[in-house]
């Protein structure tokens, strides 16, 4: 009887996991923590099903996807729109003490975009926390939820049309640039500052970092296109030794945030980011003709193609 049981368990299961927009216990969580679904916001207490893609129609949505997961420090002006259009907010990176939002002593609001909250969709905690901060008073300092917000507007709903401004920052000296820095502060900014690698945007292409951690230099590109539409271009220009960003460089793998593949490749030790920008725009180029084919793939570029779905690498 239990092994019955078991069988349809497991049947359950794999049924749920071949459902459109349901999450299996086995696939990555939505969250984007890199967990799967049953250790994640699958498990006890961990909430319900999750939006697998919670940034999409965000202006800058593979930025603001490679803000939240790869970036330690950078900030971006956030326009709104509506009623609030004349509020002046600010995305960042991380905030002091991983605070999810700061209302400072001028009304300027500071988002936080590396919080977990871990409610469900990162893209209306986001929204309910800017909503939190607009309501409050000059100098309300942190700002968060505590509890689930349930429905409202989303962060796509609250900002304006546009693309974002970019900028990357060397560490966390942005805290503290128009303020003294309390002792708190200070151990905060210190202990931010040892953890942060050094990270520079591509200023050709959208959503391409450079960073360097430790001795080993890295290319992580958010990409927006479908997931399957960019297996198959990868692996044609994998086949025909196309996928090579600069000379020795080496196309790595892959891994998947907030509904997007990112694309890594294992740069040569002392490249920087300079030499990587017209390299990155022609590859951008043959990437798109490669997009463009929609021709069946060869069996070469089908079992390249499962290679390079498989191929996971880990954020950090």
């Amino acid at each position: 009887m239990a092994k019955k049981n078991r069988t349809k368990t497991s049947a359950n299961a794999a049924d749920r996991e071949n459902q459109p927009g349901e999450v299996g216990p086995r696939q990555p969580c939505p969250c984007g923590s890199g967990k799967r679904y049953k250790a994640c916001h699958g498990a006890p207490g961990g909430g319900q099903v999750f939006v697998k893609r919670p940034f999409e129609g965000l202006p800058s949505e593979c930025d603001v996807v490679a803000l939240r997961e790869l970036v330690p420090a950078a900030t971006a002006p956030l326009p709104l729109r509506g009623e609030y259009a004349d509020r002046v907010v600010k995305l960042c990176t991380l905030l002091p003490m991983a605070a999810p939002a700061l209302v400072r002593d001028s009304g300027e609001i500071w988002l936080g975009l590396q919080v977990q909250h871990n409610f469900g969709d990162p893209a209306r905690d986001l929204g309910a926390v800017l909503l939190e901060a607009l309501a409050a008073e000059a100098g309300a300092g942190m700002v968060g939820l505590t509890a689930p917000p349930g429905p409202g507007p989303r962060l796509q709903d609250l900002v304006a049309d546009g693309e974002l401004a970019v900028e990357v920052h060397e560490g966390f000296d942005y805290w503290v640039a128009d303020m003294d820095a309390d002792s708190e502060l200070a151990q905060a900014l210190e202990q931010a500052e040892g953890a942060a690698a050094p990270t520079a945007r591509l200023a050709g292409v959208d959503a391409a970092y450079w960073t360097r951690m430790g001795a080993k230099e890295h290319l992580r590109w958010v990409m927006p296109e479908p997931e399957d539409a960019l297996l198959a271009a990868l692996a044609r220009l994998h086949v025909s030794g196309d996928d090579v960003i600069v000379p020795d460089a080496r196309f790595v793998g892959m891994f998947r945030a907030h509904g997007l593949l990112t694309p890594v490749w294992d740069l040569p030790v002392g490249t920087g980011p300079e030499p990587l920008e017209d390299a990155a725009a022609a590859f951008k180029t043959t990437l798109d003709a490669a997009l463009a084919d929609t021709s069946d793939l060869t069996t070469e570029q089908r079992s390249a193609r499962n290679g390079l779905a498989n191929r996971q690498v880990t954020i950090r």
